[in-house]
C-alpha cells in the first residue's frame, strides 16, 4: 500500500489520502483494452418479404461480422497472442440467431455475388472498375461460403467459439439497449433491461458475462447497485463521467476504480478514439480509403439493378462501391492497393501513438496505465471498408513490433490488480455535450410518458401475478415484457434526433406501445385477447424465455 499524490494531465492534484496498490510490474509500461462494441436494434418483418430496415442487419453480416470473425479465427491458427473484448448486444444475438433473419441474409450474400457477375460483365470495358467488381464478386463466394460452411449460419456461436479459444471477452448489454437514465423513474424498468440481457448473454454463450456496455456510456449513481445485483463487475463510463466523480479519480481514466455498490469503472480514452472516430481527424477518412455514400444502387438504372433486387419502390445500397474519397466533390475511381497502403500506415501509426502515449502516462504516474479505446464495431467494415485490415495489421503489430503495452481486457485487469480506489462517477453518457442531449430532446421527448406509464403498468401485472402457473398468463406477461422492452430501445430516439429513418422509428415506438396497451388492457380485463397475442408472438419473439419477473 502507498500514500501518494499524483498529478494528472491537466496538472491538477487529484486526491487526497487514500490507499491504493501500486499495480505489479511487468515486462510492459502499460495496457491498452480495445473493446469492439456490437449492436443493432431489433429488425424483423415477417409479414413482409422484403424490408428495407432489414438491410441493417444483413450489412453489418457481410461487411463487419464475417470480416471480423475470419479475420480473428486466422490469428488463432496463427497463434498471435492478443486479447479483445466485444459485446455482442442482446438485441443482436437474437436476430442472429433467428432462422427467418438468417435465411434472409444467406439471400442477402447470394444476391450480392450475383450482382458481382453482373457488374463484373458490365465493366468488361473499364480495367479499373472491374477490377473492383471482381473484387466484389471473390468478397461475396468467401463470405457466402464462410456463412454457410463455414459456421452454419451461427455467428453467435462463432464469437462464442473465439471467447474459448482465449483471444477475446465477450461482455453483454441491456436487453433492448434501453437508455438506463432515463427509466430511472421506474427502477424495476432499469433492473429488467440489465438481468433480462444478463439472462439472455448466458443462454448465448452458456456462461455469465464479467462486464456490461451501458447503452450510450450512460450513467447515474442508482445502475452500480443493478450492476451488483447482477453479479457484473465492470462497465466503462465517459471520461467527463470520471473526472467529475466524487472523490477525484487518482490516476484520471488511466486505472479503474470501484463504485460504492461494488462494480468497476473504466474510463474511455478519447485521444485514441479521437484518431479514429473524428470527422476531421479520423483515420476513416483518408481519401484513399472508400467512399461510403457513392454506391450503384443510387446510380445505376432501376432496370439493371431489379434483375437482381426485389422492385421495391425506393433505391437502396448494394455494398458496391467504386469510388474512393479523395477528398474533393469529384470522387476518384478506388484503388484497393493505395487503400491497404493507407491501412498499414495507420495501423503502424496508431501503434506509434499508443506507446508514445503509454510512455508519456508511466513518466507521471507511480501505476502502470490502461488506456480504454471502445468502438461501435460496425465502423470496423461497414462505415470504414478497410477497417478490419487496419485492425489485423494493428494488432499484428502491437504483438510483434513494440514492448511497451500489453493488449488485455478488463477483467484480466482487475483480476491482476484488484485493489483500487473507490469513486461515485458523475451522471454522464457519450452522446453529444456528454449527458442526455441526443436522447431526449423535443423532437423525441414525447415518447418517455408513454414508456414510463407502461413500465408502471408492467410492474403492477408482475406483482399482481408473481404467483400464477397459468400457461395462458404466463405467454401474456412474456409478451407484454417483449413489447415494453422493444419500445424502449435508445436506438428509436436515436433515430429521431438524428433525422436518420425517422418515420421509422416513430412507427416502431407507437407500434410497441399500441400493442404494450392492447395486451395490458385485455389482461387487466381477465378476458385475453388470443388471437392478439399470438399474433405479437409471432412478430416481436425476441428473447422467447425472457423473465418477466425481473420487473417485481
Amino acid at each position: 500500500m502507498a500514500f501518494i499524490h499524483v498529478l494528472d494531465l491537466s496538472g491538477l492534484v487529484v486526491g487526497a489520502r487514500s490507499r491504493i496498490s501500486v499495480f505489479p510490474s511487468s515486462m510492459h509500461q502499460g495496457s491498452l483494452a480495445l473493446l469492439l462494441h456490437a449492436h443493432l436494434p431489433w429488425v424483423r418483418h415477417p409479414e413482409h418479404e422484403e424490408f428495407l430496415e432489414e438491410d441493417w442487419l444483413y450489412e453489418a453480416i457481410t461487411e463487419c461480422y464475417i470480416p471480423l470473425l475470419k479475420m480473428l479465427r486466422r490469428m488463432v491458427t496463427e497463434k498471435i497472442p492478443l486479447k479483445i473484448t466485444f459485446t455482442l448486444t442482446p438485441s443482436l444475438c437474437a436476430m442472429l440467431r433467428d432462422p427467418l433473419l438468417q435465411k434472409r441474409a444467406e439471400r442477402y450474400l447470394e444476391r450480392g455475388y450475383e450482382l458481382a457477375r453482373m457488374e463484373i460483365d458490365r465493366t468488361a470495358n473499364d480495367a479499373a472498375l472491374n477490377g473492383i467488381a471482381r473484387h466484389y464478386q471473390h468478397v461475396f463466394r468467401e463470405s457466402l461460403d464462410f456463412y454457410q460452411k463455414e459456421i452454419n449460419r451461427d455467428i453467435v456461436g462463432a464469437f462464442a467459439q473465439l471467447q474459448k479459444d482465449g483471444i477475446i471477452e465477450i461482455i453483454t448489454c441491456a436487453a433492448t439497449h434501453g437508455f438506463l437514465p432515463l427509466m430511472e423513474i421506474v427502477p424495476q424498468a432499469m433492473r429488467a433491461q440489465v438481468l433480462i440481457g444478463r439472462d439472455y448473454h448466458r443462454e448465448c454463450f452458456g456462461r455469465d458475462p464479467e462486464g456490461i456496455w451501458l447503452p450510450e456510456c450512460a450513467y447515474v449513481p442508482h445502475i452500480d447497485g443493478i450492476l451488483q445485483e447482477a453479479n457484473l463487475r465492470w462497465f466503462i463510463a465517459d471520461a467527463h463521467g470520471l473526472m467529475y466523480g466524487e472523490p477525484r479519480p487518482r490516476f484520471a481514466i488511466y486505472a479503474p476504480y470501484f463504485t460504492p455498490a461494488g462494480p468497476a469503472v473504466f474510463g474511455r480514452d478519447r485521444e485514441s478514439s479521437k484518431q479514429v472516430w473524428s470527422a476531421r481527424e479520423g483515420y476513416p477518412g483518408d481519401p484513399a480509403y472508400r467512399d461510403f455514400y457513392r454506391d450503384i444502387g443510387m446510380d445505376l438504372p432501376e432496370d439493371y439493378l431489379h434483375t437482381v433486387l426485389p422492385s421495391t419502390g425506393f433505391r437502396r445500397n448494394t455494398g458496391f462501391k467504386y469510388h474512393r474519397i479523395t477528398g474533393s466533390p469529384q470522387k476518384e475511381i478506388y484503388n484497393r492497393g493505395w487503400a491497404m497502403a493507407a491501412a498499414d500506415h495507420h495501423a503502424w501509426d496508431f501503434m506509434q501513438n499508443r506507446v508514445r502515449q503509454i510512455e508519456h502516462l508511466r513518466s507521471m504516474l507511480p501505476v502502470e496505465p490502461i488506456i480504454v479505446s471502445p468502438f461501435d464495431a460496425e465502423l470496423f467494415g461497414h462505415w470504414w471498408y478497410e477497417g478490419p485490415q487496419f485492425l489485423d495489421l494493428f494488432l499484428r503489430k502491437a504483438a510483434y513490433d513494440q514492448k511497451t503495452f500489453r493488449l488485455t481486457t478488463p477483467s484480466d485487469y482487475l483480476k491482476e490488480n484488484p485493489t483500487q480506489q473507490m469513486v461515485s462517477p458523475s451522471p454522464s453518457s457519450w452522446g453529444n455535450k456528454g449527458y442526455w442531449e441526443v436522447w431526449l430532446d423535443h423532437c423525441n421527448a414525447w415518447i418517455y410518458p408513454h414508456l414510463h406509464a407502461a413500465a408502471r403498468r408492467m410492474t403492477e401485472m408482475a406483482r399482481k401475478h408473481e404467483q400464477t402457473r397459468d400457461p395462458l398468463l404466463l405467454r401474456t406477461l412474456r409478451q407484454l415484457a417483449r413489447e415494453l422492452l422493444l419500445a424502449q430501445s435508445s436506438d428509436w430516439a436515436f433515430l429521431m434526433k438524428t433525422g436518420t429513418a425517422v418515420e421509422y422509428a416513430t412507427k416502431r415506438t407507437n407500434d410497441h406501445v399500441l400493442r404494450f396497451t392492447r395486451i395490458y388492457e385485455s389482461l387487466a380485463s381477465g378476458t385475453v385477447d388470443e388471437g392478439l397475442l399470438a399474433a405479437c408472438e409471432d412478430r416481436d419473439n425476441i428473447f422467447p424465455d425472457v423473465n418477466w419477473r425481473h420487473y417485481l
